[in-house]
């Protein structure tokens, strides 16, 4: 299992917020870059950037993707409003191994199967989640959608993976749902990241014990709770 640091980016900072909540932000650092380099310092070989702008549709934070991406020398994952394929293009264009879709993803097959054919393999769907449900916008609407039959329906794309978010453990640090990530990591052939709730190493050791192929880690990370470089040399493959 692979361990990715999160940099999720808000108004230009890197900032960690509880339960997606921007009235409730616990990080706000002013220079995304330095964060992502601190975290390769530290010996993480993987980010996962998001942009919670985008993903509310409220502006974007593209220079600072620029600039991280320019930072570092290892793979990033982006995502954050990727609701076309220009969004998409451009955050490849910039140097993202990986673009990560959700809302139009989730609600509109015909393009996520445009978009995969364009991009095989350097996809990936987020599936966040709350309870069984598959919610979309920034965690905002529910789609009547259950989450491992969602998760099912994308074996016979070529994605780089799918990313499970548990909406409502997300930043609380309240432990991770290990039962709920084996019951999806089964319900699909492609790798699955889990995020949402990790606290300490026996949560990583069960997330790997369930199945997960990576797990993205925020608060645990920036709040201390998690010791980064351990974590890097346990959970690098």
């Amino acid at each position: 299992m692979r361990a990715y640091a999160a940099v999720d980016l808000m108004g230009g900072r890197a900032v960690q917020l509880v339960g997606g909540r921007a009235e409730d932000t616990r990080i706000s650092l002013p220079d995304p870059a330095a964060v992502a380099r601190d975290w390769v310092a530290r010996g993480f070989g993987a980010l996962h950037v998001v942009d919670l702008d985008a993903a509310l549709e409220q502006g974007h934070n593209r220079a600072a993707i620029a600039a991280l991406l320019e930072a570092v020398d290892v793979p990033v994952q982006v995502g954050g409003g990727v609701r076309d394929e220009a969004a998409a293009d451009a955050l490849f264009e910039l140097g993202a191994a990986r673009v990560v879709v959700g809302t139009r993803a989730v609600r509109d097959r015909a393009w996520l199967e445009e978009l995969v054919a364009r991009h095989p393999a350097r996809v990936v769907v987020a599936a966040d989640v709350r309870g069984a449900e598959v919610v979309a916008r920034g965690w905002t609407e529910g789609t009547g959608l259950d989450a491992a039959a969602f998760l099912g329906s994308l074996d016979d794309l070529e994605l780089a993976g799918v990313l499970v978010t548990d909406v409502g453990r997300e930043g609380r640090m309240a432990g991770a749902d290990a039962a709920r990530f084996a019951l999806l990591a089964a319900a699909t052939r492609h790798a699955l990241l889990a995020s949402g709730g990790v606290t300490d190493m026996a949560d990583l050791r069960r997330l790997a014990y369930a199945g997960a192929a990576g797990v993205v880690l925020g608060m645990a990370l920036y709040t201390g709770a998690l010791d980064a470089a351990a974590v890097a040399r346990e959970f690098d493959a």
